[in-house]
């Protein structure tokens, strides 16, 4: 298995070079060179394992050069083992709600299910094994804590997370903050989640800081991230037992719902796969209207969604594009030099095929909070909330699985305000609230970060 760019697709890496580089030279993104499609037959003889067996199977399709079978089985058991479910997620039925609960980790969210993989995937692959790998990722709130998780003490092996300072909950921060070792350095940049992510792909653009630092990346740019994300799509597809299938994805970066994409591409039939956008709406607007034009960011009360550059976007354009890669290429020098790039109506159709999209507001948010409460005395997160509005959107499609993303414990303050009741914290959640939080306020500039890291490196 060979890995190109979304950029170009004559280059040749392997998984081991895209899983320690995470963004591929001249700034595109890593692609398989195929991906393999499981006939009706496979799909059933699939259907009878547990969790981790079919993380195995499905994850092996992407590394099999790099990592034996029975060394990855081992490894996805003991990332798993902590998990408050033995299953790792959990597919329940809120009134007539399919709802798939993705943050029984360590950090209640979704992020931990690739996280802590792909932490145990560092010591196997021994990428720290003679040199120091310093690993820079941007956070919009939950990818910083589960990476600090995964990462925290590991043996050569610095983090620096990036988040945007007062722009995430108090929860999430805390989390993050408060739990890592002595190689965990927090940065709260002084600007959006995007100047987050732009400095870091900034960074690793820049050959010679990349080499000098020896830098890696866990964002969801991160290829290793999708391929672990793709394992709960086939999961609760069987476990619903059912035949048309929808799924409906909070999205920020559109990473998770890609991974739902590449699950469909391997032959799972899954029906739609439903974008639910706050009102920073761009995914929205170009599935749309075929525009993708990045806005100011807007604060929300669902801030892991607040991104107007959705890095994943460029992956499925690979393929909407007919794998050109020079087009894709076209395509991002227009967002870098006019701010945005159009898609012609073939282009759109092709997405619309296989995706929906909906903008859920903040009112509607607190109301679909309150409103399950109300009637199931069950607590969602408001990221979870914008995926069940959406799916109130449509009528038509058959079941549909929303994807519980983050613990309603993260967004506390939004809890009481929808039901008028403050959480108690899970107790598999290891969080001292009164501990001295760790971080740093940094300028938003790549120059700052970039002394800081070398500071801290030195």
């Amino acid at each position: 298995m060979n890995y190109l760019s979304t950029r170009d697709k004559s280059l040749k890496f392997s998984f081991k070079d895209i899983f320690l580089r995470g963004l591929a030279p001249g700034g595109g993104l890593f692609l398989p060179s195929e991906i393999k499609k499981y006939t009706r037959e496979e799909l059933i003889n699939l259907s009878k394992l547990n969790y981790c067996e079919l993380a195995s199977e499905i994850i092996f399709n992407f590394c099999s050069n790099e990592i034996k079978e029975d060394e990855l089985s081992s490894l996805i058991e003991k990332s798993y083992k902590n998990f408050e479910e033995n299953e790792v997620v959990k597919l329940k039925k809120v009134g007539n709600i399919n709802l798939l609960e993705l943050y029984h980790g360590p950090t209640l969210a979704f992020k931990d299910i690739a996280m802590q993989v792909i932490g145990n995937m560092y010591d196997h692959l021994q990428v720290a094994k003679n040199k120091t790998v310093n690993i820079v990722v941007a956070t919009s709130g939950d990818t910083g804590s589960a990476a600090i998780a995964a990462l925290s003490n590991r043996k050569n092996i610095n983090l620096f997370v990036l988040h945007p300072h007062n722009k995430i909950s108090n929860i999430q921060r805390k989390i993050m903050t408060t739990i890592g070792g002595t190689n965990i350095y927090n940065i709260a940049l002084e600007g959006s989640f995007d100047d987050c992510q732009k400095i870091v792909k900034e960074l690793f653009n820049e050959e010679s800081f990349r080499t000098k630092i020896n830098m890696s990346g866990v964002n969801s740019i991160n290829w290793a991230r999708v391929v672990c994300q793709i394992v709960y799509y086939f999961y609760s597809f069987f476990k619903l037992k059912k035949e048309n299938i929808s799924f409906s994805v909070p999205t920020g970066n559109f990473g998770d719902i890609f991974a739902g994409y590449i699950a469909k591409k391997m032959g799972l039939p899954i029906n739609k796969l439903i974008v639910a956008t706050n009102k920073n709406d761009i995914l929205q607007r170009v599935i749309n209207t075929g525009e993708y034009k990045p806005d100011k960011v807007k604060p929300t009360i669902t801030p892991s969604m607040d991104i107007q550059v959705a890095s994943n976007f460029e992956r499925l354009l690979y393929y909407i594009l007919d794998e050109n890669d020079s087009k894709v290429g076209s395509l991002m020098s227009d967002l870098s030099s006019k701010s945005l790039f159009n898609l012609e109506k073939k282009e759109i159709d092709k997405i619309k095929k296989d995706f929906e999209a909906v903008k859920v507001s903040d009112e509607e948010t607190v109301s679909i909070i309150d409103e399950i409460y109300k009637e199931h005395k069950f607590i969602i997160d408001p990221h979870t909330a914008t995926g069940l509005g959406a799916a109130k959107s449509f009528k038509n499609l058959g079941d549909i699985v929303v994807l519980g993303t983050a613990h309603p414990y993260k967004f506390n303050d939004t809890i009481k305000k929808a039901i008028g009741k403050n959480l108690d914290s899970p107790k598999h959640l290891k969080l001292n609230m009164d501990k001295k939080e760790t971080f740093d306020i940094i300028k938003n500039s790549n120059a700052e970060v970039k002394n800081y890291i070398l500071e801290k490196i030195q």
